[in-house]
């Protein structure tokens, strides 16, 4: 079985679903704070190899050899799924000033970049893909730069409140 029927339940997760629970978290999850300096090459690489990351899925075969690598791929990813899903309700009901600061986000401030980088590290394992992992390596490396931008725009928007909210949650878990 390729990879890439192993994105259709993310994507059914990260979009429709998203939706189903409010209509405008698809775009607020959509925007992207403005970068600069060398976030602005963190974004292109982080925009180019996460469409590397779709695309060798469509060249990447499962490997049902049930091995370690099998099961532990699978768990992974399975539990990559269930953190999309209760990020996506949870991101979707921000509290009256706009913040996320329940359910995962009580614990982490970016459950969404966490819970996408263990989904694609369970297809990964499951794959067996030395490049797909280092694809992700990339992705998720460009991703922590997307999030320091972030944070600075959460700062710029809400102050004291983002601050002592950051104090407080870890940037990942």
């Amino acid at each position: 079985m390729l990879a890439v029927f192993l994105l259709i339940p993310f994507l059914l997760i990260r979009f429709p679903l998203l939706s189903h629970f409010s209509k405008n978290a698809l775009s607020r999850a959509a925007y992207f704070a403005p970068v600069q300096g060398n976030e602005k090459i963190a974004y292109v690489i982080y925009q180019l190899s996460n469409l590397a990351l779709f695309l060798t899925s469509f060249f990447l075969e499962i490997k049902f050899d049930f091995s370690v690598f099998f099961y532990a791929g699978l768990a992974i990813y399975l539990l990559g799924l269930v953190l999309c899903a209760v990020c996506m309700r949870d991101f979707a009901r921000p509290a009256a000033n706009g913040m996320n600061t329940k359910g995962l986000y009580r614990y982490s401030r970016n459950p969404m970049y966490l819970a996408y980088f263990v989904c694609f590290l369970g297809i990964a394992f499951l794959t067996k893909s030395m490049v797909f992992f280092l694809i992700l390596v990339m992705f998720q490396t460009a991703a922590h730069w997307i999030i320091l931008s972030e944070e600075r725009w959460c700062f710029e928007r809400f102050g004291k409140v983002y601050q002592d909210y950051k104090d407080k949650v870890r940037r990942y878990f």
